[in-house]
């Protein structure tokens, strides 16, 4: 199977009674998602992107191809699912690529180094975001956007591409106004969900990825979830989430074995802390990279309060591997490993963490993921989406609003001393 989940041990502690009464409500709330009547459900469109056509995104791709073929960057700005989709997808899959990502902070120390590349490099820019106001790529925007009109004069226009609502907004109107080609959020896809619409599909074609993998995977992902049957990974990850919240564990950590694959978890974080954070109810969505953490944050979760349980993110079969070298010498002592692939020692520390944080009463399971590529990454990604709709919908919240995410925002304007309309 390219995705599967091991719960066998996680599932041991629970009652059987409890895993039914569990699975039969993530079942319910999964009729709820698919039928389309929960809470939220104006926000579903994301359920369709996995079955667009090609032929659908013909400019999408026209346009994604001319930046990849033109070996430019592509600087994108945008903040929260305006970024972190394209990123996790690129990043896992093209760790060296032509995509550069902004106006998710407010460092001027990074926009000062992306300024020096720009200025020697030639680009194209794609603002991300429904309104155009928000704050941080708002600030980005302005900034980049005097550097390509100053840098490529009347040709500026074709340089730069917006990304916003289909009807309304600054960003609209100022691309009506100054001619840039324009691509579509839909009104119906919240921005955790958006990574196949134009937000997400344009930096990843743009970097080289192949579109008829990535959609193929997502299908992939949305047809085995939708299906009421014990291959489910969806539901059974939904269900053990929801006992372990009701038996007290409020902090989920997802542990990745695999550096690379480091902003699936950031994207995760996003997608399950926004969905399921609301109400006074919520698991906190926390990640480690292992075995890099395992000298820092493993101490907590080996012995400190047992309040959290551990998801792992395991990569079963590498296309690249490095054997170890004998060494005559053995100083390091490691010359019982010289006949072994990293690989190996990768999957034996996680075996031994996993059994090592099962000792100490963490309660564990684990994604593998057959081999990282396009379809299997996607199919895992539409599982994640999915498996929070469950969760959410199983402790009553509405998965797809983010009702506390403008708290922020009106103290720092007061601060700012930003004009009240």
């Amino acid at each position: 199977m390219s995705i599967k989940i091991d719960d066998s041990r996680l599932t041991e502690i629970f009652k059987e009674k409890e895993l039914n009464i569990f699975r039969e409500k993530t079942v319910e709330s999964l009729n709820l998602l698919l039928n389309r009547s929960g809470a939220g459900n104006e926000f579903l469109g994301w359920l369709d992107l996995p079955n667009q056509s090609i032929d659908e995104l013909d400019d999408l791709v026209k346009v994604g191809n001319e930046i990849k073929e033109s070996n430019d960057l592509l600087v994108c700005i945008g903040i929260g699912g305006s970024y972190l989709g394209a990123k996790a997808v690129i990043s896992s899959l093209l760790p060296k690529n032509n995509i550069r990502f902004i106006g998710h902070h407010l460092s001027p120390l990074e926009m000062s180094y992306l300024l020096d590349e720009l200025k020697e490099n030639d680009f194209y820019v794609n603002v991300i975001s429904k309104s155009g106001t928000t704050t941080e790529p708002g600030i980005a925007f302005r900034i980049i956007r005097d550097l390509v009109e100053k840098k490529y004069g009347k040709e500026s226009k074709n340089r730069i591409i917006v990304t916003t609502d289909p009807e309304k907004g600054a960003l609209k109107q100022l691309a009506d106004q100054k001619g840039y080609r324009k691509f579509v959020i839909p009104n119906n896809v919240g921005g955790r969900f958006s990574v196949l619409t134009a937000v997400g599909l344009l930096p990843i074609i743009s970097a080289g990825l192949n579109l008829e993998s990535i959609l193929n995977g997502a299908k992939r992902g949305l047809e085995k979830s939708s299906l009421d049957n014990e291959e489910n990974i969806a539901i059974k990850y939904a269900r053990n989430r929801s006992i372990l919240y009701s038996s007290g564990k409020k902090i989920e950590i997802l542990a990745s074995m695999e550096p690379q694959i480091h902003f699936i978890a950031e994207w995760w974080k996003q997608l399950y802390g926004e969905s399921e954070g609301k109400n006074g109810k919520g698991i906190f969505p926390a990640s480690v990279d292992f075995t890099t953490d395992l000298h820092s944050l493993g101490q907590l979760i080996q012995d400190g309060e047992r309040n959290l349980f551990e998801t792992f993110l395991v990569i079963d079969n590498y296309s690249d591997d490095i054997q170890i070298p004998y060494d005559s010498e053995n100083l390091d002592g490691l010359n019982y490993l010289s006949d072994k692939k990293i690989s190996f020692v990768n999957k034996k520390a996680y075996q031994g963490t996993r059994n090592a944080h099962e000792d100490g009463n963490v309660p564990t399971s684990t994604f593998h993921i057959a081999e990282l590529n396009e379809e299997n990454l996607m199919e895992l990604l539409v599982i994640f989406e999915i498996g929070i709709a469950l969760s959410a919908y199983n402790i009553g919240v509405n998965p797809f609003n983010q009702p506390g995410v403008e708290a922020y925002k009106s103290n720092m304007f007061e601060l700012l001393g930003k004009p009240k309309v």
